[in-house]
Parts: C-alpha cells; sequence; structure tokens
C-alpha cells in the first residue's frame, strides 16, 4: 500500500513539474556572450567596416535596429546559426564578416592570396637568375676588356668634341 501511495506522490510531482519547477526562459539583452557571437558575424551596412556588434550605436541608426531585431530573435529561440541564414537569405553573403567557408566564397577570398604567393616565389626565381646569370657575364675578360674599350673610345671621342668647341 505504501509503495501505491509514493508511486501516486511521484505521478503528481511529474504532472504539475511544469507549474511547479518552471524554469523561466533565458532572457538576452546587448552585453550577453550569445548576443555578441550573433551580433558580430554581421557587417554594418552604414559604411562604417565594423560589425553590428562594435558599431556604434550613436553614430549609426542601422546598427540599433539591427541590434533590436537580434535580441528579439534570441528571446524567441533563436540560435546564431538561424539567425545567420535569415539575414543570408535576405542580403546576401556581402552582409558577413568572414566568408563562408565552402563553393565559391572560400574560393574567392583565398585565390588572390594563392597568385600573391605564387608570383613572389615566381620573382625570387626569375630575380635570382638574373643576378646568377649577370655575375657569370662580369666575370669573363673578354666582356670586361672590350666594355673598356668602349668606354674609352666614347670618352675620348666626347673630349675631343668639346676641345673642337672651345680651342
Amino acid at each position: 500500500m505504501k509503495s501505491k501511495i509514493y508511486f501516486g506522490l511521484l505521478l503528481i510531482a511529474f504532472i504539475f513539474q511544469a507549474s511547479i519547477f518552471q524554469v523561466k526562459a533565458q532572457e538576452f539583452d546587448y552585453k550577453s556572450k550569445e548576443f555578441e557571437a550573433a551580433a558580430s558575424q554581421f557587417r554594418c551596412t552604414c559604411g562604417c567596416g565594423q560589425d553590428h556588434f562594435e558599431c556604434d550605436p550613436k553614430t549609426c541608426n542601422l546598427t540599433i535596429g539591427f541590434k533590436e531585431d537580434i535580441v528579439e530573435m534570441m528571446n524567441k529561440g533563436w540560435d546564431k546559426d538561424k539567425i545567420r541564414e535569415y539575414y543570408v537569405n535576405i542580403y546576401g553573403e556581402e552582409i558577413l564578416t568572414a566568408p563562408e567557408k565552402s563553393g565559391f566564397s572560400l574560393v574567392a577570398w583565398v585565390l588572390p592570396f594563392a597568385v600573391l604567393a605564387i608570383a613572389g616565389v615566381a620573382i625570387f626565381f626569375i630575380v635570382r637568375k638574373w643576378v646568377k646569370k649577370k655575375g657569370t657575364e662580369e666575370l669573363t675578360p673578354d666582356n670586361e676588356s672590350d666594355r673598356d674599350e668602349v668606354e674609352e673610345e666614347i670618352l675620348s671621342s666626347m673630349i675631343e668634341e668639346e676641345r673642337k668647341k672651345y680651342l
């Protein structure tokens, strides 16, 4: 009999658990870490170049409404990925502060750096080849004596012309 009473009390406790031990939904505000994570993934559209978390609401009217919308969505139970998907569907990927890690977005962000790296390596090897080639050309005695003779001829012809002008 006692076990039936305990079982009945346990059943009543489970039934009224929602009303007795009701857990209040978490309220988000502008200072919460979750809000920072959600707002910092979007670039402000006012042209300041900052994300919506860092953008100053005193100078930007656009960020005030944006922040209110994000807090409202978070209080409704949306997570940052769902909020991200919502705004990407409205504004496109240009609102994001970081590119998507897949598809053309990733290629568009990585390709310029890869091209610059390849060009830098190519220029390094070309200049190195030129320096080696130039160094071997200067070491040959024939080229050096030819160059000295040509320089002497040019210099002597210039001196002769100047002397004719003034004498």
